[in-house]
């Protein structure tokens, strides 16, 4: 079984922020294959399942706010006792560019308060993260930055992203290769 880890914050006022990259993703690929996402507050998260080619995953989007991921990220690993390598996060890049893919099999939080509550909860920085590129404006804060949403030009470029991520996704809870899937689907 995998485990497939949308970030991002709970509530309207953050939908299509340059933080709420994961659940835009996970969002997508959730209405591509009918799952619906349910209020889990025991795992506090909102969680789906879906079978891909065989294959089972659980869906999860944290309500814990993004500095506190870690926290239902955990929870959801321990009750489905899912292995680290069958887990896969999808956040938000700060230093990459707009709409660029990077799949890395570990790696640092560099910074992401999502990535590193969730290395401190597992233990470690070694699981699958799919991070797409919001860009950086020099003018405006980091916090600022990461809350503010989307122009509609920007997520015409975020929306053909998340259409490759929801792809690398699929291949994912297929059980190919991550590597494979990495080199397929990280964009220049």
């Amino acid at each position: 079984m995998k485990l497939v880890v949308g970030l991002g914050n709970p509530g309207l006022q953050y939908a299509n922020t340059r933080h709420n990259c994961g659940f835009i993703v996970l969002d997508k690929f959730a209405k591509k294959n009918n799952v619906e996402f349910k209020l889990n507050a025991k795992l506090k998260g909102e969680v789906g399942q879906v079978v891909i080619n065989g294959e089972k995953a659980i869906l999860l989007k944290p309500m814990t706010y993004m500095n506190l991921s870690g926290e239902s990220v955990i929870l959801v690993k321990n009750f489905y006792k899912i292995d680290i390598d069958d887990i896969l996060i999808i956040s938000d890049d700060l230093d990459s560019r707009l709409g660029r893919l990077r799949l890395r099999a570990k790696g640092s939080a560099g910074g992401h308060n999502g990535h590193k509550n969730i290395a401190q909860h597992l233990g470690t920085e070694d699981y699958k993260r799919i991070k797409i590129g919001i860009d950086r404006d020099p003018n405006i804060s980091v916090v600022d930055w990461v809350l503010k949403k989307f122009s509609e030009d920007d997520m015409a470029i975020i929306n053909q992203s998340s259409d490759l991520a929801v792809d690398a996704i699929e291949d994912f809870i297929s059980g190919i290769d991550f590597m494979k899937i990495a080199s397929k689907y990280s964009t220049k």
